[in-house]
């Protein structure tokens, strides 16, 4: 399922490489991110605060976030993302391709 808009979120991947995937993302007031699933986990960094509504299939949930805010999601839940907010806003989206590989990193 996915939410019906003619307005679609604009992607711009800024690293791609066999450790992650960073991408920006940059949504109009409704606008979405269509039906997809994240093969890795990743995280979303707002870039300023607004209003993220997430449809995972069956339920549709409204979630607000400030600037600068993050959360974590795991690989494997297909979903739909939709700017909820009366204004655009913009988010960072980094995805872990080799997770397990960062464990010697952190310090």
């Amino acid at each position: 399922m996915t939410f019906t808009c003619t307005i679609p979120a604009v992607p711009n991947l800024q690293q791609d490489d066999a450790m992650l995937r960073i991408t920006r993302w940059d949504f109009e007031p409704g606008a979405v991110t269509g039906w997809h699933e994240h093969g890795w986990p990743y995280f979303v960094i707002m870039l300023e605060a607004g209003t993220l509504r997430l449809h995972n299939g069956t339920e549709i949930t409204d979630m607000p976030l400030t600037k600068g805010q993050s959360y974590m999601r795991p690989a494997g839940i297909k979903h739909d993302v939709m700017n909820a907010s009366p204004h655009a806003i913009s988010f960072v989206e980094i995805e872990m391709k080799q997770a397990g590989q960062f464990a010697g990193m952190m310090a």
